[in-house]
């Protein structure tokens, strides 16, 4: 599989952007942006994206031990902001330095957040990632940004362009996809490596659960406004729950095979979660993900209340086999059954805070270390390309699927502005029919 996916021409348009946007002036080698002090040492960081999970990145970068102080913050509403806010200075007070002119609101209030920080993390939801990643790189920045990086073609490609020079300008860059960053995973893959099971030839990962929070429309609100609160449920914001949330098992499958899928296929539906307020997503994806070796990784995940919950990974291999979840556990067996290696999970660092204080580590001691973007960017289209084999009921082979130009973003990005998918008369979105939709 060509593993540089056709992408020299989005390469050299970026690069030529930025070239043009910075007078032509690489940061080789620079840890801080430029204009950073050398007197000073604080680290200073911007959060873009204040909701839970932003403000919860926000509380970890600045729980790490280094001198680091929040100097902006933007997203697209007051509220958001301001409950971000609060909460950060309830607990952070003398790490915190955002007057109201350091607050931005809107939709282009990113960039001027990012202009003043030296680390900024990206934490909106998805369909926003590309273009603040890119701008991010663009000023030199290193970045943290949330999982998933996109949710469409055109998207990842954005980010492999940023990602790319963002390794031209050594910046560091951490994704949120922590399993990378947790004990038992890191432990049981350096033993899946030293070939201790093998070579996988089969696996099975799970995101099954009761699905998440409704935000119902509100009198007064615009479209857009509709779906951006709602977010989680349009897939130009989200990207569908197997890109938001399975991603995680997803980049598991290809770490443990050390390589991408080169096709996808499978089936999904809507069979619990069907009223008008879960918008256009499924409730349910089983997808199979093959790579070139022939071997088949099966992948579920579903949004049904009351069943059965599991989130985990098992993988098969010629000499053994593997079991690994997020609560800390991760086993290996030989071909006899006999256990190899047991994790023990116990007083184990949480995988969130660590990819923080690796972060600002690297960036402290001025060390080029993370360039999480382009492996989570191919992780997060193939949890992308899934969607588009159960939306479409066809065999998606990787490189036609990530050439396709099937832009989900709105032509313009305003409060009165629609979106591409509209709901009818009756307030019902249209919904992907397996066979009877074109998706790429």
């Amino acid at each position: 599989m060509n593993t540089e996916l056709n992408l020299n021409k989005a390469r050299r348009e970026f690069i030529k952007a930025t070239a043009l946007a910075t007078g032509g002036v690489f940061l080789h080698g620079s840890t801080f942006a430029a204009g950073h002090s050398n007197v000073d040492d604080t680290i200073k960081i911007a959060l873009v994206g204040c909701g839970d999970r932003g403000t919860g990145a926000a509380f970890q970068a600045l729980a790490t031990k280094y001198n680091i102080k929040l100097v902006a913050m933007a997203d697209a509403f007051q509220d958001r902001l301001d409950a971000s806010y609060k909460n950060l200075v309830e607990k952070y007070k003398e790490k915190i330095d955002v007057p109201k002119e350091r607050q931005f609101i809107g939709f282009d209030g990113y960039k001027k957040a990012i202009a003043l920080a030296d680390v900024v993390l990206l934490v909106t939801p998805p369909g926003f990632r590309p273009i603040h990643f890119e701008e991010a790189v663009r000023q030199g920045k290193h970045v943290f940004m949330e999982k998933p990086v996109a949710v469409d073609s055109p998207g990842i490609r954005k980010v492999l362009a940023a990602a790319e020079l963002a390794k031209q300008k050594k910046l560091n860059v951490v994704v949120g996809l922590q399993r990378r960053y947790q004990s038992n995973y890191r432990e049981v893959l350096k033993r899946i490596q030293d070939d201790q099971i093998g070579d996988i030839v089969s696996g099975q990962v799970y995101w099954n659960s009761g699905g998440v929070w409704v935000r119902p429309r509100t009198a007064g609100q615009t479209e857009m406004e509709y779906q951006m609160r709602n977010w989680y449920y349009f897939n130009w914001l989200c990207g569908d729950h197997i890109v938001e949330q399975h991603v995680h098992n997803i980049d598991i499958a290809n770490w443990v095979k050390n390589a991408y899928p080169v096709s996808i296929q499978g089936t999904g539906s809507r069979a619990w979660r069907t009223g008008k307020e879960y918008g256009e997503i499924y409730d349910n994806h089983a997808v199979e993900l093959t790579y070139s070796d022939g071997s088949v990784i099966y992948s579920q995940c579903r949004h049904f209340e009351g069943i059965t919950n599991r989130v985990d990974e098992t993988f098969q291999g010629t000499k053994g086999r593997v079991y690994l979840s997020a609560n800390n556990t991760g086993k290996l067996w030989d071909a006899k059954g006999n256990e190899i290696y047991t994790h023990n999970g116990k007083g184990n660092a949480n995988p969130y805070q660590t990819e923080h204080d690796e972060l600002f580590e690297a960036i402290a001691k001025n060390e080029y270390k993370f360039w999480d973007a382009e492996r989570a960017a191919k992780s997060c289209f193939t949890a992308i390309a899934g969607r588009y084999a159960t939306y479409s009921g066809q065999i998606i082979k990787w490189d036609e699927a990530l050439n396709a130009d099937n832009d989900l973003m709105p032509t313009t990005l305003s409060w009165d502005a629609l979106p591409k998918i509209l709901p009818d008369e009756n307030g019902i979105y249209p919904v992907a029919r397996p066979g009877k939709i074109k998706v790429i």
